[in-house]
């Protein structure tokens, strides 16, 4: 799998590796429906940075799950 290339499939699979790394507890949120594709680069940034970290604190995952916000579909 190349992740550098926005799909829909690469999109899902980082959303749900974001979803057990930083322990979201509303999966709702993370749902690959709820994003727009065409932010794939800034969700893959985000993906990238946090699979680098070690453990996380919680206000660093705080933070992620907050910067999510910013690259969701408008609803």
């Amino acid at each position: 799998m190349n992740l550098d290339q926005a799909s829909e499939e690469n999109l899902k699979f980082i959303l749900e590796e974001l979803t057990k790394k930083l322990n979201v507890v509303n999966q709702r949120i993370m749902e690959p429906d709820e994003y727009d594709i065409d932010k794939y680069n800034d969700i893959k940034q985000m993906y990238d940075l946090i699979m680098a970290r070690g453990k996380l604190s919680p206000s660093e995952t705080q933070a992620f799950i907050d910067e999510l916000r910013f690259v969701r579909k408008d609803t």
